[in-house]
């Protein structure tokens, strides 16, 4: 791009971005060391965020010392309300300690003494100190033309095609200061810090493509475009083929025709095989206790419901009279069989001890 058709268009640019925003002017008067920590809260953010941040970092801490000696951490923290406050928090904290251990005070209005290119070299050479702070305080301390750029703004004139990749590594912005005379340099900094503000905050901001493409129609390929979702796992999409949308569980059965017959249900394996043989016999004998009628009867009555009482058992079918607990006779614990004799005799013991019972009085 030519050096007029560059001046013509960063002219453009500024008369577009008045319909937009106000300029914000900063006090020239407050100390130089203040608008260099206002510089670290405001690059990548915007105005009213830094200078929230920035009254929160003096209303936490007692003074400008204790700052220095905190951690990055405990300064993140009260400069939440900033879009990178670890970076800020660090930017802060290193411009501090170096200033301290240079000059034992935190002042910096020997600046304003010397000369500007001076005052600029004395400025790259603090520790923490990024371009941006630096055009800042050249801009709004020293009355120096130097118009910060950070790193949203960088990205808004890359897509505008005022800068190349080049100029974007070296961070110069070529015929910035020439197109833009230095009476109207505060103003056309502040609005277009806002607007790499906004696009650093979200940059599919509608107001902000709007911006772009007022300025420069042709920045419509490389305005950020949102990323579509992921393919699912193994199936390979081509680039240029957009992926349909998975059919809902019942559409995606397929229907069987009168040609395909129902597939059989899967049979659970025999793994009889696989238990002990103890389980094996008590599971054989039970089927066959089931498989007899008085198994079957037993099961229903042991299914049916019991009330337990001090004398035994009460069954609902007994008539409120307790049947005392069923013993084992000897031939069923030992597994022998026993004469009739002595089977008769158990028997005849265990009916007279239930009449007896029978016959009490229930309490």
């Amino acid at each position: 791009m030519s050096t007029s058709a560059r001046a013509a268009q960063f002219e453009k640019l500024f008369k577009i971005l008045r319909k937009y925003y106000q300029p914000v002017f900063p006090d020239p008067n407050q100390p130089v060391l203040d608008h260099l920590l206002r510089a670290c809260c405001l690059e990548n953010a915007s105005y009213q965020a830094a200078e929230t941040a920035l009254a929160a970092l003096f209303h936490e801490f007692f003074d400008l010392n204790e700052v220095r000696v905190s951690t990055v951490r405990e300064l993140s923290e009260v400069m939440a309300c900033l879009p990178d406050p670890a970076a800020a928090a660090q930017r802060i904290k290193r411009i501090l300690q170096h200033v301290f251990e240079e000059n034992y005070n935190f002042s910096l209005e020997e600046l304003r003494k010397g000369t500007l290119g001076s005052a600029i070299q004395r400025l790259q050479k603090i520790d923490g100190v990024t371009p941006f702070a630096v055009a800042y305080v050249v801009q709004s301390a020293l009355g120096g033309h130097a118009i910060p750029i950070d790193s949203g703004t960088m990205e808004i004139l890359k897509i505008l095609g005022l800068v190349t990749d080049k100029d974007v590594a070296a961070w110069q912005v070529p015929g910035l200061e020439r197109a833009i005379p230095k009476s109207k340099g505060i103003e056309f900094g502040s609005l277009l810090h806002q607007l790499g503000a906004d696009f650093t905050a979200n940059p599919f901001n509608p107001k902000v493509h709007e911006i772009l493409l007022a300025v420069h129609p042709g920045a419509k390929d490389r305005l950020p475009k949102r990323r579509s979702p992921p393919p699912p796992i193994g199936v390979s999409v081509p680039p240029d083929q957009k992926i349909p949308p998975s059919p809902p569980l019942e559409a995606s059965a397929t229907p069987l025709g009168p040609s395909s017959p129902p597939s059989p249900a899967p049979t659970s394996p025999d793994r009889s095989s696989e238990r002990p043989r103890k389980t094996r016999r008590k599971m054989e004998k039970d089927s066959q206790q089931l498989s007899s009628p008085e198994g079957a009867c037993h099961q229903e009555s042991s299914q049916a419901p019991k009330i337990f009482t001090e004398e035994g058992e009460m069954s609902p079918h007994s008539g409120g009279v307790a049947i005392p607990p069923r013993k084992e006779l000897p031939e069923e614990a030992s597994g022998r069989r026993h004469p009739p004799e002595i089977i008769e005799e158990l028997e005849r013991r265990q009916r007279s001890a239930s009449t007896k019972l029978s016959k009490k009085k229930p309490r």
